[in-house]
C-alpha cells in the first residue's frame, strides 16, 4: 500500500468535516446512535432502550444534549470519547490504540473519519436512520501512516458487535501493543458484574461498585480460562435476572484477551474489550494488517434479556446445531485409560439399551498413551491398546445406530512422544535452551509452524478418513506459559489461537457434518470465538450436580442450553467426592445438552430403569429446551432456585425448581414463574422420572399438581402473584411442565 497524502494541520482543534454526521440504528427494542460529526473518531451518543424515530432534528438534539460541559483545568473543548478512545481527543483514560514506530514515534495518533458506509453503500444524506445494519467507517492518520477500518453492526436480535482492522500505511514497521474498542454506558450503570472461578468451579459471579479507575480483567493463559470474565456487565444497582437496566460486553476470542470497565474523574464510563497482545506478537510492515476479534455488546432490562440477545443471535446462524441434540455417553469416568474392547462394547450395549445416541471414546486410544505422561502428538491408533484397530469398536457402536466420537488434544504434545523426539523445535518455548514448566505433564505444540500444523492435521484427517467418526471432543489441558516460537523466542499465542481455529475449519470442511466440542480442562474455552468453529462446549470437568447448578446458571448468560455439555454423573462425584441421588444428578443435567459420564456396568437395574425414564423425558422436551427462551427468577438469597424455558409463543414451558442449600427461615419466598402469559391459563403437571423428591412438603396447589392430570392455574397467579413454595431437602429438584389451555379461568 502506498503512502497517503500529507496530513492536515494537526494544530487545529477539530479535524475537517466528514461526509455523514449521524446514524441511528434500531432493532428489537435497542437503539444505537452513532455520531461521526466533523470527521472525528465515531462515538456512541446512545446505546440502550429504543428511542423511536428521531429524524435529523432529533438526532442532532440528542447528540448536542450529550455534550458535557468543559471542566476547569482540563482541555478547552468537551472531551468526546470515541469507539477507539485516543489521547489526541483529550482522553486521559486507557487509549484504544497503542503502538509505536521503532524510533518511539507514532504512539499518539489522531485518527479522523474519511468515509462511511451503511450495508456497503455511502449514505445519501448527513443523517441516516435504519433498522439492523452493518456500518463501516474508514479512519486514518496520514501523518503517522495508520488507517483503521472500524465495523459496527447492530444485529436483528438487538445485539451489537464491533471490530477494527488496522493497516500500516507508513513506510516503516509499526509495533502494535493494543487495540481495544469501547462503548459508553450512562451514569446510572453504577454496579459491575463479571465472573471468576477455577478448574472444576467455573463462572463464579462477583459484583462490585463501578468506582473511579479501571476494573481490568486480563487473561494471559493463552485460552479463555476457567477464571475468565465471561461477560462484563454494568447496570443499575441491584439489577437482577428480570429487572434493572444492564449493559454487557464479551470479547469473542479464545486466546489472551481483556475486558475492562473504566470510569474517569469526569464520570465518563466505558465498557471495552479486545485481544491481549504479548510483546512483539504483532509487528506490521508497510501494508500489513491486524484484525481485532469481535466485541459483542448486549443491552436489556435484566440479565435474562441480555442473555436472550446472545441466544437468539447464536440460534439464527445458518450453521447452528439442530434442536435434536443427541444423548451422549462419554466413557472417561467409566474406564479412564483402561481401554478394553470387550468392556467398551459391553458399555455400548448398555448405552444403546438406554436410548443413548452418541458414544465417545476419550483419552488413551493413541500412541504410548497408557497414562497422562506420554503420547500426546502421536495421533495414531495404539497397537498395544487396540491390536485390531478401532474398527471393531466403531462398527459395534454404529450397528446400534449410535454415532461414534473420539477425543483429541491437537494443540498439545508430550515430551515423551515420537513427534517431540523427532521435532523438539515444534515445542513452544522462549528459546532453544529453555523449556516452559510442564503442566499436566505436557507442553504446547506450535501450530503456527506450518510443518507442525500439517503433522497434526494429516494424522487427524487420516483417522477421520478411515472410519465413520461424527464427533470430536477437542481438549486443551494446559495454559500457554512462555508460549513462543522456540527458534526465535517470539511470542506466538496470537498465531497459535488463529491456527487452532483454522485447523477446526479444515477438518469440518473435509468432513461436512462433523461436530466438535470445545473442551479445555473442562470449561476453560467458553467464548463466542471458539463457537464459530465448534458446536458445543464442555461446561466443566466437575459433574457434581450441585456445583453444576451454579455453572449452568451463569454459562447460560452467554450461550443457549443446546451448546452446553451437561452430563449425568456417577453416584459419587469424581471431582468433589459428594454422593447424590440419581434424581438430582439428572435434574441438574437436564437443562443442557444431555449426556452420561458413568460406568453403566456398575448401575443397578433400578438405576438403569430410572435413567431410561430421564433420557425419554429429555428426548420429549429437547425441542422446547433448545428453541425456547431461558428465564430465571429473582429470588433474593433463597437457596431455592427457579429457572425455566418458555416457548416463543408462551404456549409451553418447563421449569426446574432446585434446592441448592438450606434456608435461614422456615419458609421460602413465593414462586413467580417468569415469561408466561398472565392472561392465559396453564395446566401444570409435575414430571417425576425419579418419583417425588424425598421429604417433599407440598403446599395445597402443588398437591393438586402432583395428581395425574395436574391442575389448571391462571397465568396471573403463576407469573404475577406467585405460588407458595414447597419445602425441599437440600440437593433435591422438582420439574414442572406447563401447557396453555385457554384464556385465564379459575383453577380446578
Amino acid at each position: 500500500m502506498s503512502p497517503q497524502p500529507a496530513a492536515p494541520d494537526r494544530d487545529v482543534t477539530v479535524p475537517r468535516p466528514g461526509a455523514a454526521h449521524r446514524v441511528h440504528l434500531a432493532a428489537s427494542g435497542v437503539s444505537v446512535l452513532l455520531d461521526v460529526t466533523d470527521g472525528r473518531v465515531p462515538a456512541i451518543a446512545h446505546w440502550g432502550r429504543a428511542l423511536g424515530a428521531l429524524g435529523p432534528e432529533g438526532m442532532d438534539a440528542l447528540c448536542e444534549a450529550m455534550v458535557p460541559p468543559v471542566p476547569q483545568n482540563l482541555v478547552d473543548v468537551p472531551v468526546r470519547v470515541g469507539l477507539l478512545p485516543q489521547v489526541s481527543d483529550g482522553w486521559l483514560g486507557r487509549p484504544g490504540l497503542a503502538g509505536s514506530r521503532p524510533d518511539g514515534s507514532g504512539w499518539t495518533p489522531r485518527l479522523i473519519t474519511r468515509g462511511l458506509r451503511i450495508d456497503g453503500t455511502p449514505p445519501a444524506d448527513a443523517h441516516a436512520e435504519t433498522g439492523a445494519a452493518h456500518v463501516e467507517i474508514d479512519l486514518e492518520d496520514p501523518e503517522e501512516g495508520l488507517a483503521v477500518l472500524l465495523e459496527l453492526e447492530l444485529l436483528p436480535t438487538g445485539l451489537l458487535r464491533l471490530r477494527a482492522r488496522l493497516t500500516n500505511t507508513g513506510t516503516g514497521p509499526y509495533r502494535l501493543d493494543e487495540l481495544t474498542l469501547s462503548l459508553p454506558v450512562p451514569a446510572t450503570a453504577d454496579e459491575l458484574l463479571d465472573f471468576a472461578g477455577r478448574w472444576t468451579k467455573e463462572r463464579t459471579p462477583q459484583r462490585r461498585a463501578f468506582t473511579v479507575g479501571t476494573h481490568l480483567r486480563e487473561n494471559r493463559r493463552g485460552r479463555t480460562g476457567a477464571d475468565s470474565a465471561h461477560l462484563l456487565h454494568a447496570g443499575r444497582p441491584g439489577f437482577g435476572f428480570r429487572e434493572g437496566e444492564v449493559w454487557a460486553v464479551h470479547t469473542a476470542f479464545s486466546g489472551n484477551h481483556r475486558h475492562l470497565a473504566e470510569r474517569t474523574s469526569s464520570d465518563q464510563r466505558l465498557l471495552g474489550g479486545g485481544e491481549l497482545l504479548l510483546p512483539g506478537e504483532v509487528a506490521l510492515e508497510q501494508g500489513g494488517t491486524y484484525e481485532s476479534p469481535w466485541l459483542y455488546a448486549s443491552y436489556g432490562d435484566g440479565l435474562d434479556q441480555v442473555a436472550a440477545r446472545f441466544h437468539r443471535h447464536l440460534r439464527s446462524r445458518p450453521h447452528h446445531v439442530d434442536a435434536r441434540r443427541p444423548v451422549t455417553l462419554n466413557v472417561w469416568e467409566a474406564v479412564y485409560f483402561d481401554h478394553d474392547l470387550e468392556r467398551l462394547t459391553d458399555l455400548a450395549d448398555r448405552a444403546a439399551a438406554l436410548g443413548v445416541e452418541r458414544f465417545v471414546l476419550d483419552d488413551g486410544w493413541f500412541g504410548s498413551r497408557r497414562d497422562d505422561t506420554s503420547g500426546l502428538g502421536d495421533w495414531v491408533v495404539s497397537p498395544e491398546a487396540w491390536p485390531d484397530g478401532l474398527g471393531p469398536l466403531i462398527d459395534h457402536v454404529r450397528a446400534h445406530g449410535m454415532e461414534f466420537g473420539i477425543w483429541f488434544e491437537p494443540e498439545m504434545v508430550s515430551e515423551d512422544s515420537d513427534v517431540a523426539r523427532a521435532h523438539p523445535e515444534w515445542i513452544m518455548a522462549p528459546s532453544p535452551e529453555r523449556m516452559p514448566l510442564r503442566s499436566r505433564n505436557q507442553q504446547v505444540l506450535n501450530l503456527s509452524i506450518p510443518e507442525a500444523y500439517a503433522h497434526v492435521r494429516d494424522q487427524m484427517l487420516a483417522l477421520l478418513g478411515a472410519h465413520e467418526i461424527g464427533y470430536i471432543k477437542w481438549d486443551q489441558n494446559r495454559d500457554l506459559l512462555e508460549s513462543a516460537t522456540r527458534a526465535t523466542g517470539r511470542a506466538a499465542v496470537h498465531d497459535q489461537t488463529r491456527a487452532a481455529y483454522r485447523l477446526m475449519d479444515e477438518l469440518r470442511a473435509a468432513h461436512p457434518g462433523l461436530e466438535i466440542e470445545a473442551c479445555a480442562s473442562g470449561g476453560a474455552r467458553v467464548d463466542l470465538g471458539v463457537l464459530e468453529h465448534t458446536d458445543r462446549v464442555w461446561v466443566s470437568d466437575c459433574i457434581d450436580p450441585l456445583e453444576r447448578q451454579q455453572m449452568h446458571r451463569w454459562t447460560s448468560q452467554l450461550i443457549p442450553l443446546e451448546l452446553m455439555g451437561s452430563h449425568i454423573a456417577s453416584g459419587r462425584s469424581h471431582t468433589t467426592g459428594r454422593l447424590h441421588t440419581l434424581g438430582f444428578r439428572a435434574h441438574s443435567a437436564l437443562m443442557g445438552h444431555l449426556g452420561i459420564e458413568w460406568d453403566l456396568a456398575a448401575a443397578s437395574e433400578e438405576e438403569l430403569a430410572e435413567l431410561t425414564a430421564w433420557i425419554t423425558l429429555y428426548k420429549e422436551r429437547r425441542e422446547l429446551l433448545f428453541t425456547g427462551d431461558l428465564v430465571r427468577a429473582d429470588r433474593g438469597e433463597s437457596p431455592l432456585w427457579l429457572q425455566g424455558v418458555v416457548s416463543p409463543d408462551q404456549g409451553e414451558a418447563l421449569f426446574a425448581l432446585s434446592a441448592v442449600g438450606r434456608a435461614d427461615t422456615a419458609q421460602h419466598p413465593r414462586l413467580v414463574l417468569p415469561g408466561l402469559d398472565p392472561a392465559a391459563a396453564y395446566r401444570v403437571r409435575a414430571l417425576l422420572p425419579s418419583g417425588p423428591p424425598s421429604h417433599l412438603t407440598p403446599p395445597p396447589w402443588l398437591s393438586r399438581v402432583l395428581e395425574a392430570d395436574g391442575a389448571v392455574l391462571p397465568g396471573a397467579v403463576l407469573a404475577v402473584a406467585g405460588l407458595a413454595a414447597p419445602l425441599l431437602d437440600p440437593e433435591q429438584g422438582l420439574l414442572l411442565s406447563l401447557t396453555r389451555e385457554s384464556a385465564a379461568g379459575a383453577s380446578r
